[in-house]
């Protein structure tokens, strides 16, 4: 009986079939070991994907690779190391003390960044106060305003944000604008118009263009940027959206920020300076980029993060702090999924005796987060760390509390996305009065949350959900 032509058909394409999965796999298996993540992570995407053959080639193009290479933007750092003023700021570094110089020290080898000096530090609590403290300072700006945001809407926050940068520009003010291509999809083209028309620049990190096919979908600008005339600076979690404004949101997202001013802005306005060359293609003009500041008396450190360097500053800087906490250790952040190390340096601190607390939101923004999270808990609890839930809203702060001297403010949260994906921000302040405002927060923060205790009161199918979303916690 002769045999059907589509069983002959498909005996003579099955060695082609099986050859063409082969090489597929070895070029998969070859591209994702070169990304030298952990054997684990190289393990599970390799195996994963040798069962998706092509879709699994386009998902790790987009949302694999997690190191991009910007070494001539170096010259930035270098140029700022040169110009900003440190007048007085190696007496502070050599005051802090023995613990804490270890940690300035770690930052400055992983950053490029030394300890500096702020004239003044101010924890702005909230968006609407936030808001007010930035849009006074555009209005008083004389030379230039670089913002770079991860959100930015087109609400009538961002509206009144766009206009004043409008109105800023029109009076001879260079306005400078970088928005992150993903956070900020709704703020277009007819949205930036009336800034353009001015005479201001707007640019997007890592937009999708298919011409060029760069996988770089997955690796994000998370920083919150403002830097006025080099002078005066903000930094911390808020985004430019109604969601973080009491008088525009009922429950609105409850948040830090930091406004600062003197030396230690020019690291601020360095990590703009690499972002913008690295959009734009062109560096920003060299003329009062960093002007002379008198030092003041807090001694602060700039932290930059992201997926162009290995040396992953903020999660070991979070180490390094947590290892060298002797009294406290408190943590607020949205998003809580460690690695291994950051859990267990978490976990050490408690089980030596340091008050360890990590204060989260009740309710998140992602439902898998707040699952991954959770499954957390029980091993922080049986560790003898504190966690509390806060009830009042979207708990959006990014804050650490060290000791009663050190505090570590940006927007990076306690997750691996964050220390090795995003692009990161962190002020490090080593002054115990800023130390004592943040740790006064964070307790007036405590009064409206719940503590979570064993045992936790949870189903099996519950607790069976926080395991499937900690499996996520990679990339969540």
């Amino acid at each position: 009986m002769d045999a059907d032509p589509a069983t002959l058909i498909t005996h003579a394409l099955l060695p082609w079939l099986s050859l063409g999965w082969l090489l597929y796999l070895v070029a998969l298996t070859v591209w994702i070991i070169l990304q030298k993540r952990s054997p684990l992570s190289t393990w599970a995407w390799i195996l994963s994907l040798a069962a998706l053959p092509l879709i699994g080639f386009v998902i790790y193009f987009f949302l694999g690779p997690t190191r991009i290479r910007r070494q001539r933007l170096k010259r930035e750092r270098l140029r700022a190391r040169q110009q900003i003023r440190a007048s007085g700021d190696a007496a502070l570094a050599a005051g802090l003390p023995q613990r804490k110089r270890g940690l300035s020290d770690l930052v400055d080898k992983a950053t490029g960044a030394p300890v500096s000096s702020l004239v003044e530090a101010e924890l702005l609590v909230g968006g609407e106060t936030t808001y007010e403290a930035l849009f006074a300072a555009i209005r008083a700006a004389k030379r230039h305003v670089h913002l770079e945001y991860y959100i930015f809407e087109p609400d009538r926050i961002g509206r009144a944000l766009r206009d004043l940068l409008v109105a800023a520009q029109q009076r001879g003010v260079a306005v400078r604008m970088l928005v992150d291509a993903v956070g900020s999809t709704r703020a277009g083209r007819r949205f930036w118009a009336p800034l353009r028309a001015a005479g201001g620049e707007v640019a997007r990190f890592h937009p999708f263009r298919l011409a060029t096919l760069k996988p770089l979908l997955n690796l994000r600008t998370h920083r919150k940027i403002a830097v006025i005339d080099g002078e005066v600076g903000f930094c911390g979690g808020i985004n430019v959206s109604e969601d973080h404004d009491a008088r525009f949101a009922a429950r609105p997202w409850h948040d830090l920020h930091v406004r600062m001013r003197g030396p230690a802005v020019g690291w601020l306005q360095a990590v703009f300076a690499e972002d913008w060359l690295y959009a734009r293609k062109r560096p920003l003009p060299e003329q009062e980029l960093y002007p002379d500041c008198h030092a003041g008396p807090i001694a602060a450190q700039v932290i930059a993060s992201g997926p162009d360097s290995d040396s992953e500053a903020i999660h070991r800087a979070f180490l390094q702090a947590m290892a060298d906490a002797r009294e406290r250790v408190w943590v607020a952040t949205p998003y809580f999924a460690p690695g291994d190390a950051a859990l267990y340096t978490l976990t050490n601190a408690a089980m030596r005796g340091v008050d360890v607390r990590v204060l989260l939101p009740q309710r998140s923004d992602s439902r898998v987060v707040s699952a991954a999270a959770r499954s957390f808990y029980d091993e922080l609890l049986a560790r003898g760390i504190k966690v509390f839930e806060y009830t009042a809203g979207m708990l959006h702060s990014k804050l650490m509390v060290v000791d009663r001297d050190c505090t570590i403010l940006g927007t990076a949260n306690f997750d691996l996305r964050s220390f090795r994906l995003n692009f990161e921000v962190a002020l490090a302040v080593y002054d115990p009065a800023f130390c004592a405002r943040c740790a006064a927060q964070f307790e007036a923060d405590l009064e409206l949350s719940t503590r979570i205790t064993l045992p936790r009161p949870i189903g099996w199918m519950d607790r069976f959900g926080e395991a499937c979303a900690r499996l996520l916690t990679p990339v969540l």
